[in-house]
């Protein structure tokens, strides 16, 4: 590139009023050191964006904001999850920057290849995903479900980059491209992959949150784990046509079997593997049902095309 470019951080915030003071300093010096060194240009900021928080966030970021003119914040109009409060930001920062790199608040992500990102950058790639080099510091549970998840994504035909979460660069053109993505059930670890042009990774190693507690305990986890399977792929659809047809083939056999049985005159005694095999077929048609009743709740809620996030307030005049 031939100027340097305007680089927007976008972090979402939902109730980190004891992480913030910690690290919004660490991100406003990065983005300083770097216009310093004249990688980025001036105009480069850190947006904040407040997902509804109950605590004192939106007003930690408004003081944030007054101090420096590197800090800006908007705060949506009631929480709307992770996912959303991030594409608000990246929405919101398109049309200011050249490019967005969205990180978490709680200090885990190595800031340090912010710089490697941008140079990423400016070699030509588009997006620029953050990929996680180990995952030493996660209990055994959270690692083998996650490395499974990521394993079953990939099987499932859902393009997404492995140990990637939200960590990533997004130039202005990548950004344009998900625009055009209009679905309200997000995950952007799926989409952005989508959107395509030159991509790359830069590895790095996830500390420890600086402070708080995390905002995602296992509920939540398999929550978004599953809201990324059935927005990214039809293939459980698929599964549960092959298993009825698999099903309905063993049943006929299991008819042929009773016709033979009843025609040689050989008594079947006892009911309990009737009511196993009933209790069986009962419990595969109610998984079936369960997962297509969840992909009919997300076409539901995709014909109401209701607005994926409102923000209330920014820390700047429109005007």
């Amino acid at each position: 590139m031939e100027q340097n470019p305007v680089i927007w951080l976008v972090i979402p915030c939902y109730n980190e009023e004891q992480v913030l003071p910690k690290t919004a300093p660490q991100f406003e010096s990065i983005i300083q050191t770097l216009i310093n060194e004249r990688d980025i240009a001036p105009l480069s900021k850190v947006l904040f964006v407040n997902d509804g928080s109950k605590d004192a966030t939106w007003e930690i970021i408004c003081k944030l904001s007054e101090k420096s003119p590197i800090i800006e914040g908007i705060s949506l109009s009631r929480n709307r999850g992770h996912q959303n409060a991030l594409l608000a930001g990246l929405m919101e920062a398109q049309h200011k920057c050249d490019a967005t790199i969205s990180i978490d608040c709680d200090g885990q992500d190595d800031i340090s290849k912010i710089t490697d990102m941008i140079h990423c950058y400016k070699e030509g790639y588009e997006v620029v995903y953050g990929v996680r080099n180990s995952r030493d510091t996660d209990t055994f549970f959270k690692r083998f479900s996650a490395e499974s998840f990521y394993k079953l994504l990939n099987a499932l035909g859902a393009n997404v980059v492995y140990n990637h979460a939200d960590y990533r660069l997004m130039g202005s053109k990548a950004l344009a491209g998900l625009q055009e993505f209009h679905e309200v059930n997000l995950f952007l670890r799926g989409m952005v992959p989508l959107v395509g042009y030159p991509s790359t990774t830069v590895e790095y190693k996830r500390e420890e949150r600086i402070a708080g507690e995390s905002h995602y305990p296992l509920t939540k986890m398999l929550h978004l784990a599953f809201d990324g399977i059935t927005s990214l792929s039809e293939k459980p659809i698929h599964f549960i046509t092959g298993a009825g047809l698999l099903f309905s083939l063993l049943g006929f056999i299991g008819i042929i079997w009773a016709l033979i049985n009843v025609a040689v005159q050989h008594a079947v005694t006892g009911w309990a593997s009737i009511i196993c095999t009933i209790c069986f077929f009962g419990g595969v048609q109610l998984i079936a049902l369960g997962i297509i009743g969840e992909y009919i709740g997300k076409i539901y809620l995709e014909v109401k095309h209701r607005p994926r996030f409102i923000v209330a307030q920014r820390t700047w005049d429109d005007d």
